[in-house]
């Protein structure tokens, strides 16, 4: 027991050997973790001292002879000790606790104490007065008064019963020289071997040799600090009763605490690379695969990464994430941690959150694009023999300019009888995927390509879809083509469905396709003719209760999305333009033949629907027709449904059954239409039953889902990008499409595309126009749910009009 009270010797070491101010204190006998035995004894742990010291002292016999001296001295006070000692402490086994290690204090003034301030913070205080039945008001170190219940007491110091709440500062200062948490161990060795429990004044006697308040406070705090040598076996208000916990449990804590200590270290590391990384200009920060060169920072990194996208694969990672936030001095939230790995270079400016926190498949395996690669040389025609040579077709491609699959082109013709006779080919993937191969597997899995105004993220690898797959121009190429031959009022006289081999024409835009219809080319008459087609198809759908739904839609093209400042070109598409109306007749012609077909032949087919409203559009006809009148009757359409055995009606389409068809490149629901189709050209049972289709079909509109969310959101975030780069004193036009509330309106910014709502002046009626609409925005930004979203500020030209543009909607001021 008084073994470890050579560490009051220290004045020995102060006059025989250092100077006054030097700092040796206990920690020369510092217990060290590579003995394979503690001392247990005093004299144990001073012989081992002393053998050290001869080692590191050899060279010096004045230490030697320092060491003999200490252990005289030691010898000494241990022998004049041990009886004061042994009365004093009267130390008990923990099985054998009494009252009397638990007494009670009564709380009075001028009692220094120990209270709880809040889940971080324990300061020293000296209690006032009552304050109510059980708190009391206390002056604390901070020189701050405040009424603290009993509960947040941890500790009464005692011997002390008029404490000066001026003198806190220097009682800490004083306690500040004693705390030293080695004396712990020494203790521990001493109380581990006669297995007696202790008390804070207990401690005290044993490692001070006084129970002085200084010295019972300290033994108090060492204890309540320790974590590795000693634990609580009973507790009375302030007062408690530890025990020292066995060697074995205290050598795991230690290896643990190693462990941890380690692990601290490793992440300061971390931090002062991130530290570094952000400081450095734009152009010179680390890429992001540096990152991952190292196994221990890309364990760091990818728990950053994974608590940015709330998506942590356990607590640990968690924590992780959250211990190196808060050493950069960072809010523990996910907002915080995107901006910390864009500023690292980690993450690009216009990170894509959907993309990443969606789990949207951007890249094939090596095993899929190892299969595309064997079907790119010479691959199998298994409809070669049934493949109808239309060769002879002026056929015409027309898609937006930046489109990479090419699924569908048209061909016309007039009969002779005046009639209209149109061909849709389609794009014949089927043909070189076969059904539950890998690549049409994994086809499924995805269900869709996504197009972003970033990237686009094909269905098949790139190689097979752009190339293998898609219609190319002045090139041969299979196709699925459905002829269609039409009444003089629209509806369908005839049509067949049939493999077959054609040579693209032309590779038309939109807008070069509506130039050329403008013109009226002589030379280009097939392509009157499809506008004419088109024209005969929407008058007898529109007579069949059809609704007009053409938008003004909007498209962005993004260019290097990595760069702080990425080129964006923004297309707006008015689907009423005579181009887009003519490709999307055709493709409604073709769905409606399809299923047409299916029905007559008991074909299973993804049949799709949409039951006819009950409000009549003509109620709607006083609208301004355009996106008025549109944006209207688009809240009259009903939920979609389908149905795999038989058509049903589309009321909105105005058919009587529709299939899509014509994207079996880019939408798997339109490939699995094809190898139902084909299979019945070629005399074979269709590969899907209707409750196999039904059945794929459940998952893949799960993700079409999740897919439609993220193309929104990413436009969304772009347009308003591109708003925020616009010139301040540019004007915008603004259609008033509808009142939401009150003067509360939806908007369409027409140049813009987008929709957003706001309070309008009064006396502004539906399809009223507000010109010279501005749009500005602040400098201020939040992150919002998936993707970074903007607030703007947009304002009209008069000054009693001003707007606020939040997440893309504009609200009121």
């Amino acid at each position: 027991m008084m073994a470890v009270r050579v560490a009051n010797s220290c004045s020995v070491f102060r006059s025989a050997y250092l100077t006054p101010s030097s700092t040796l204190r206990c920690r020369a006998l510092h217990f060290r973790s590579s003995y394979l035995r503690l001392p247990k004894t005093g004299v144990e742990f001073m012989r081992r001292l002393s053998f050290r010291s001869s080692v590191t002292a050899g060279r010096n016999r004045f230490m030697q002879s320092l060491v003999d001296s200490i252990m005289e001295e030691f010898e000494e006070m241990r022998s004049r000790k041990r009886i004061r000692a042994s009365k004093k402490m009267a130390l008990i086994g923990s099985q054998e606790l009494t009252e009397d290690k638990l007494e009670k204090w009564v709380l009075q003034k001028g009692l220094l104490l120990e209270f709880q301030k809040d889940s971080e913070r324990v300061l020293l205080a000296v209690a006032q007065k009552p304050d109510g039945k059980k708190n009391w008001m206390v002056f604390d170190q901070n020189g701050i008064t405040s009424s603290i219940k009993p509960q947040q007491i941890t500790y009464v110091v005692p011997g002390v019963e008029d404490f000066d709440h001026t003198d806190i500062s220097n009682f800490i200062h004083k306690s500040q020289n004693l705390l030293d948490a080695t004396l712990i161990e020494y203790a521990w060795a001493e109380l581990l071997e006669k297995n007696n429990s202790v008390t804070a004044e207990e401690l005290a006697e044993i490692i001070y040799g006084n129970t002085e308040p200084l010295e019972c406070y300290c033994a108090h705090v060492l204890l309540s600090k320790d974590e590795i040598y000693f634990s609580t076996i009973e507790r009375k208000g302030t007062f408690a009763v530890y025990e020292p916990r066995s060697t074995v449990l205290v050598e795991e804590l230690l290896q643990r605490k190693h462990a941890k200590e380690a692990a601290e270290r490793e992440i300061e590391e971390f931090v002062q690379l991130l530290k570094s990384a952000k400081a450095m200009p734009l152009h010179s920060k680390p890429p992001k695969s540096s990152w991952k060169m190292n196994e221990k920072i890309q364990h760091f990194v990818e728990a950053l990464e994974a608590y940015a996208l709330d998506m942590c694969k356990d607590n640990e990672q968690k924590k992780l994430a959250g211990a190196i936030l808060k050493a950069m001095g960072l809010p523990k939230m996910s907002s915080a941690t995107v901006n910390l790995l864009i500023d690292i270079g980690y993450f690009p400016v216009h990170v894509n959150l959907d993309l990443l926190k969606l789990n949207i498949r951007t890249e094939h395996s090596e095993e899929v694009l190892s299969a595309a690669e064997e079907l790119l040389p010479v691959s199998p025609d298994f409809d070669e023999m049934i493949r109808k040579d239309l060769t002879f077709l002026k056929v015409y491609a027309i898609d937006v300019d930046e489109a990479d699959e090419l699924d569908d082109a048209l061909s016309a013709t007039r009969l002779q009888d005046g009639r209209i006779k149109v061909w849709i080919h389609v794009a014949d993937p089927s043909s070189l995927v076969q059904p539950q191969s890998i690549l049409d597997r994994e086809a499924m899995k995805r269900g869709t390509s996504v197009f972003l105004p970033t990237a686009t993220y094909p269905m098949f690898p790139e190689k097979l879809a752009m190339q293998k797959m898609s219609l190319q121009q002045g090139k041969l190429s299979n196709a699925v083509t459905v002829s269609v031959v039409l009444h003089e009022d629209g509806s369908i006289a005839e049509y067949t469905i049939e493999n077959s081999i054609i040579k693209p024409t032309y590779m038309l835009t939109y807008e070069s396709a509506s130039e050329l219809l403008y013109l009226s080319l002589e030379e280009e008459v097939e392509l009157r003719i499809l506008s004419e087609a088109a024209s005969l198809r929407l008058r007898w759908r529109r007579e069949q209760g059809a609704i007009d739904t053409a938008m003004i839609e909007p498209r962005i093209k993004v260019t290097n999305p990595d760069d702080p400042e990425p080129s964006i070109n923004l297309y707006v598409e008015d689907q009423s333009g005579p181009a887009m109306r003519l490709v999307s007749e055709m493709m409604i012609l073709c769905g409606e033949a399809v299923a047409t077909f299916g029905s007559h032949n008991n074909i299973p087919l993804p049949y799709r629907g949409q039951p006819q409203t009950n409000i009549p559009s003509s109620a709607y006809a006083h609208l301004p027709e355009g996106p008025v009148r549109s944006s209207a009757l688009v809240k009259l359409m009903r939920a979609a449904e389908i149905d795999f055995r038989k058509p049903m009606r589309h009321g909105v389409l105005g058919l009587p059954g529709y299939v899509q068809f014509t994207s079996p490149i880019r939408r798997y629901m339109d490939h699995l239409a094809h190898y139902q189709v084909k299979a019945f050209l070629r005399g074979d049972s269709p590969p899907f039953t209707a409750g196999q289709l039904e059945g794929i079909a459940s998952l893949i509109n799960m993700h079409i889902r999740v897919v439609r969310k993220l193309m929104n959101s990413s436009l969304r975030y772009w347009l308003l990008e591109y708003l925020r780069r616009q010139p301040k004193e540019k004007k915008f036009r603004a259609l008033i499409l509808r009142f939401i509330k009150d003067r509360m309106a939806a908007l369409l910014l027409v140049e813009v595309g987008m929709q957003a709502s706001a309070l309008v002046s009064v006396g502004t009626q539906v399809g009223d126009e507000i010109q010279n609409f501005a749009v500005q925005l602040s400098k201020t930004f939040s992150f919002g749910c998936l993707l970074y979203t903007r607030w703007m500020t947009c304002m009209n030209t008069s000054p009693s009009k001003t707007y606020v543009l939040k997440s893309g909607v504009v609200v009121g001021i």
